[in-house]
């Protein structure tokens, strides 16, 4: 039987402690680089009353987390240039799920945000692979948590993002028998 923790996170919740190589950085842009393509490939196939199927009781439907993906990376993206441009900047917090429950979230064509994260991660993976070590060890300040965030661990929460995100849509898919 699976648990509520293992729906709500499907590969467990993100974690790094200590240095950060550049190895492992590596790993994360590949991640964040194939994001879009295996997403694509998590949705293929499925008709609307599946894309409005929740991947929990009390969770977003696939529709929404597709769309949550796009809003959350076009953020992390911005908060990204901010922390590069400016000296320690505080970034602008939203709510995600008031986000999620917005026309847009809840009824658009999944093909508009998966185009979206097309694009949106080739120039993020383009604009992070340029970093210097002194650049990817820039922060940003976020009010919700009141905490400093290193970009380049900030790269592994976002490939972890990705693919906890799409892990929701893939066992959604493998409990169905999709």
């Amino acid at each position: 039987m699976i648990t509520e923790e293992q729906l709500k996170y499907p590969i467990g919740q993100y974690s790094h402690e200590g240095e950060i190589t550049q190895e492992q950085l590596e790993v994360w842009l590949q991640q964040l680089e194939e994001l879009p393509g295996k997403l694509r490939e998590a949705v293929a196939g499925l008709e609307d009353w599946q894309l409005d199927t929740p991947y929990r009781e009390g969770g977003w439907t696939i529709r929404q987390v597709v769309h949550h993906l796009a809003d959350s990376h076009m953020n992390s993206f911005t908060r990204f240039k901010l922390a590069i441009t400016e000296n320690g900047p505080t970034i602008r917090p939203y709510d995600e799920k008031k986000w999620a429950e917005l026309v847009d979230s809840r009824t658009a064509p999944i093909e508009w945000s998966l185009d979206w994260l097309d694009i949106l991660h080739r120039r993020w993976c383009m604009l992070l692979r340029s970093l210097t070590t002194e650049q990817l060890h820039r922060t940003f300040f976020h009010p919700d948590s009141v905490e400093w965030f290193r970009l380049d661990w900030n790269i592994g929460m976002y490939a972890w993002h990705g693919s906890h995100h799409a892990a929701h849509i893939t066992e959604l898919c493998r409990r169905m028998n999709w």
